[in-house]
């Protein structure tokens, strides 16, 4: 089961953006899900970078095994979660 949050929707909009992905991460962990796809898009990467220093949190950082940027697409990053 892979999980899904496009960020297209929400670009502008800081608070959505957050509690977007403490959403998806809190299902995550609930459904035990092995991958999460973030979404953010190409444009000028900003989006990309706040997706990733919100990843790179200390509390948020616990609950994931490790983050992938997709070479293949620039807008892209997988969350892979390992379960015990």
């Amino acid at each position: 089961m892979k999980l899904k949050l496009d960020l297209h929707e929400i670009y502008n909009q800081g608070q959505d953006i957050d509690r977007a992905l403490r959403d998806i991460m809190a299902e995550a962990v609930r459904k035990k899900a092995p991958l999460v796809e973030i979404i953010p898009g190409k444009g000028s990467g900003q989006l990309k970078k706040r997706v990733l220093r919100f990843l790179e949190q200390k509390e948020n950082k616990a609950l994931y095994h490790r983050v992938e940027k997709d070479s293949k697409n620039f807008g892209r990053v997988f969350v892979h979660f390992r379960w015990k």
